[in-house]
């Protein structure tokens, strides 16, 4: 009997493309159609191989991750549309980003502002909405849901203000044109869009909404450090050309991974404070409240942590290979490449230990707590108190 169970799983894995819908493969049919027209109309210089082989392989995972999450078949057209209108809206001239429109809702900066005005005001309707439930011994309410697409927006408002940025630092100059993925105010915006996309991931997949007044405090506060950032610096949001260290295609695919990467201990480490919430409830013999149970919890949390150590790892292999290739070395034990070191070992003892060893509850929440300092030391720290080759990026 579990041999023929097991066979019927296999077979479940094997048929993944005839399982497919006519809504997946119009998805994909959509993103082949995207990725063309970018690439005839709004590519702004001539690629090379290692970019062009980057974009096919961009267009492929957009597919599959739609087909994967189911959600991202209606969310990527329209941000790619949303993007688009903005570009025609700036008709060439970045001059025009006086227009309504751009001042005040497409133009980069603003979208990025639209980005942190709706995570706040999700995280307080996310709080409301849990306040709320609490008192009615719910698990969820109208006001969750309601937070739920408003963290959606943002997320929307976050890849939207990327994507122009992109734009308009061609428009600049063909010369400054680069992937908006340069600096701390730049990383900042993905990482907070990254983090959205994977706890609405997770949400969707456990009905687990609920759990969002967790991970949107942190993004409040994300966005409280980051418009000090901005307030505190001048023209810290402005366009800048790339410093020759940074003219390599290598940052495409690098960059990206590692903040997929940050997302995931992020996301981690909050759903680590609902786990401790939930195991203090259960010990007090309080269960099937607002929370989820535990156990439930921690699985979300493992797969955070799993996903975020999959891509940090392959974001700190290509960070090997983009030193070698600029600097000579794979390894120059530079501070951001020894904390980056730190951080993968934090994580890859943390699934042993819960993989291997079997360990649950509470250490592996605190864990994932302190891994996420750890992690912010790396991300942050190491650029405000140390220096190295990577000094390019500090504060």
């Amino acid at each position: 009997m579990k041999n023929n169970n097991l066979q019927h799983e296999l077979l479940q894995k094997q048929g993944f493309f005839k399982n497919l819908s006519l809504a997946d493969w119009i998805f994909a049919l959509i993103i082949i159609l995207l990725a063309v027209f970018a690439r005839i109309k709004l590519v702004h210089s001539t690629p090379d191989i290692y970019e062009e082989v980057i974009f096919v392989i961009t267009a492929v995972s957009i597919i599959f991750l739609g087909w994967l999450f189911k959600d991202l078949r209606w969310f990527i057209p329209i941000t790619a549309m949303t993007a688009y209108l903005a570009v025609l809206s700036y008709g060439g001239n970045i001059d025009n980003s006086n227009r309504f429109w751009l001042k005040y809702m497409l133009s980069s900066q603003s979208a990025i502002m639209w980005q942190c005005v709706l995570i706040v005001l999700a995280f307080f309707v996310y709080l409301l909405g849990s306040i709320i439930a609490v008192k009615q011994k719910q698990d969820n309410n109208t006001l969750i849901s309601i937070a739920t697409g408003i963290a959606w927006a943002g997320a929307l408002a976050g890849f939207v203000g990327l994507l122009v940025r992109w734009h308009e630092s061609y428009l600049i100059s063909t010369d400054a044109g680069h992937i908006p993925v340069s600096n701390l105010y730049e990383v900042l915006v993905l990482f907070m869009a990254v983090t959205a996309l994977m706890f609405l991931y997770y949400a969707n997949k456990t009905r687990l909404h609920r759990l969002g007044v967790f991970v949107y405090a942190f993004q409040a506060a994300l966005v409280a450090f980051f418009l000090w950032y901005v307030n505190s610096r001048a023209n810290v949001g402005d366009i800048q050309p790339l410093i020759p260290a940074l003219q390599s295609w290598w940052m495409k695919i690098h960059v990206p991974a590692n903040f997929v990467g940050y997302g995931g201990f992020c996301l981690a480490a909050m759903l680590a404070v609902a786990e401790l919430k939930a195991l203090s409830n259960e010990e007090k013999g309080k269960t099937g409240g607002f929370l989820p149970s535990s156990e439930a919890i921690e699985n979300i949390m493992y797969k955070a942590v799993a996903v975020g150590f999959l891509f940090f790892t392959i974001a700190t292999i290509l960070g090997a290979l983009w030193a070698a290739d600029a600097w000579g070395s794979y390894w120059s034990w530079d501070p951001k490449e020894t904390w980056a070191l730190i951080v993968w070992l934090n994580y890859a003892v943390w699934l042993h230990l819960r993989l291997v060893a079997g360990w649950r509850g509470k250490v592996l929440a605190w864990w994932a707590i302190l891994g996420l300092l750890i992690t912010t030391f790396a991300f942050v720290g190491v650029n405000m108190f140390l220096t190295g080759l990577h000094s390019y990026g500090g504060l």
